[in-house]
């Protein structure tokens, strides 16, 4: 196994890896909508949340030399149902074409300002 680690993506806040490579395949830990400095993006913007969220699983995927194309499972956490409709058109449109397997789970509460989480795992390319 060996950690991924990019100034790319917020630093973890706890003790955890950014992602981990193993097996062909890349493990992206759950990304809030911070930035890479620390800062929440849009507090109570859930498809600005998104778009951020997005950009630090990308980043983490490119430090591994992969890419939201090569993505096959998501896990995205969202504060309320009522967010369903935004991140799935934030997301569409990021992925356009591709569509990696996913489930969207509705949770009472993620950190505080930040509505959405996602989770990734992709193929790193090697066989």
């Amino acid at each position: 196994m060996h950690p991924v680690s990019t100034d790319g993506a917020p630093a973890p806040a706890g003790h955890y890896s950014q992602g981990v490579v193993h097996g062909g395949f890349v493990f992206v830990s759950g990304q809030l909508p911070v930035d890479p400095e620390g800062r929440i993006v849009g507090e109570e913007d859930v498809a600005g949340q998104t778009r951020q969220a997005l950009r630090n699983v990308e980043a983490i995927l490119r430090a591994a030399g992969s890419g939201l194309d090569r993505m096959v499972s998501v896990t995205i956490y969202i504060t309320g149902r009522r967010h369903w409709a935004d991140v799935n058109r934030v997301y569409a449109e990021i992925l356009g074409a591709h569509r990696p397997a996913r489930a969207v789970i509705p949770v009472p509460e993620i950190k505080p300002g930040c509505l959405i989480e996602i989770q990734a795992v992709a193929t790193t390319g090697e066989p």
